[in-house]
């Protein structure tokens, strides 16, 4: 009797031909001839492992979400390996898993095409956006951009946009087109807004550094007139405050040239003052002196004292002279308090003494005193007749008229 050797999926007899059990018929795989009939038939086995570790790959790849189109490439070559593959053991289990991976390509495909088109409109809508925050940076008005910030943000919008384009999903050529359209022109204001802005700002810079040196130049003019320059000098600072600027490096060369003629000017005017300190100082304290005696006269009531000790005082302070320059205004300010007291002293007397003024005063002063002894005669009728009203209406008047003669007298 022949030898054989049969498994429930397979069997080899003597010469090492393999079959395979499909159904109730058995098909020829393959020859193993120079090994036992159990290695022919391990051999063919693990064909049909290699084919089960296939499908199984498949199967979960297909339940990770695989693009559908690699899926269904994967079920048709695998379709044709098992229609008659060399290989022993359940066939026809590994073509029904195959089969319903067709379902399920079928199912994924709707799927992955419900979620591309979901994730092409949040593109579409993410790149939208994009367009409109560089639209909406070239609306704004060129006078009032910060250049550097706006360049920075135009670039990161850039980026975000190739970004996008790169790493994103495909968007409709049309859509695509008119978004980059929109991009590329708002782009182009830009650039366009921020050439014009550093090119005036350029004309505005070589303005400044030419009116700039011509102030220099005058400035250098003064040093020579040492003390008497400051005022020229000032007044060309005052120019300088308004020229502008010509850029942060030609501006700090610029004012070194210019802040170095102001301070040899300076720097002569400081002698002068050291000098005059010097000179003026004991002339300052000759005038405090007088200031103390001159100040009683703030208080002085009469008029002729007061004069005359002022004009004495005024004779001596001019005869001093000059003080240094930071005290003028004390000591000067002192003495005009004085002469505005013995002047308001003076007027005062004047009015007091003035024939019109002084005639009008006794006549008034005159009926006033018939009056009031009018008045008291009828407070005294009206007291002995206990009249009330009459009481209060003449107490006063009488008040009101006594106050207006202390005021005359």
């Amino acid at each position: 009797m022949a030898e054989t050797q049969e498994q429930p999926w397979g069997r080899a007899d003597e010469t090492g031909t393999v079959f395979v059990r499909e159904g109730d018929d058995w098909r020829e795989v393959g020859q193993f001839p120079d090994g036992t009939l159990d290695e022919a038939l391990g051999y063919f086995e693990r064909k049909f492992t290699d084919l089960e570790g296939q499908v199984s790959l498949l199967e979960q790849r297909a339940k990770r979400g695989a693009p559908a189109k690699d899926i269904a490439r994967a079920v048709a070559r695998l379709t044709e390996t098992l229609r008659e593959p060399s290989a022993v053991g359940d066939i026809a289990s590994l073509r029904a898993r195959v089969a319903a991976l067709d379902t399920t390509v079928d199912e994924l495909s709707e799927q992955q095409q419900a979620e591309a088109e979901a994730a092409q409109q949040t593109a579409i809508a993410e790149r939208e956006s994009i367009v409109t925050e560089i639209e909406e940076l070239a609306s704004m008005d060129p006078g009032r951009v910060q250049w550097k910030q706006m360049t920075a943000q135009v670039n990161d919008l850039f980026a975000r946009w190739q970004t996008h384009q790169q790493d994103g999903p495909r968007l409709p050529k049309s859509q695509a087109n008119a978004l980059w359209k929109r991009f590329r022109t708002a782009r182009s204001t830009i650039e366009q807004e921020r050439r014009a802005f550093f090119a005036e700002l350029d004309v505005q810079h070589r303005e400044a550094k030419q009116q700039k040196q011509r102030l220099i130049e005058e400035a250098q003019a003064l040093v020579p007139r040492g003390i008497d320059g400051v005022p020229g000098y000032r007044r060309l600072l005052d120019e300088w405050k308004r020229a502008g600027r010509a850029g942060k490096k030609q501006d700090d060369a610029l004012w070194a040239r210019f802040k170095a003629a102001g301070d040899e000017i300076y720097a002569a005017k400081a002698e002068v003052d050291a000098r005059d300190e010097a000179e003026y100082r004991e002339n300052y304290e000759q005038k405090l002196v007088l200031l103390e005696e001159a100040e009683p006269l703030l208080t002085e009531k009469n008029l002729d004292t007061a004069k005359s000790k002022l004009l004495s005082i005024q004779r001596r302070w001019e005869e001093i002279g000059r003080v240094p320059r930071d005290k003028v205004k004390t000591v000067e300010d002192r003495l005009r308090k004085v002469e505005q007291a013995v002047r308001t002293l003076d007027e005062e007397n004047w009015r007091k003494n003035n024939p019109e003024t002084k005639a009008r005063t006794e006549g008034l002063a005159a009926q006033l005193h018939e009056s009031i002894a009018k008045l008291e005669a009828e407070l005294s009728d009206a007291e002995a007749s206990g009249d009330a009203k009459r009481i209060d209406e003449a107490s006063e008047t009488l008040r009101t008229q006594r106050e207006w003669l202390k005021a005359i007298d």
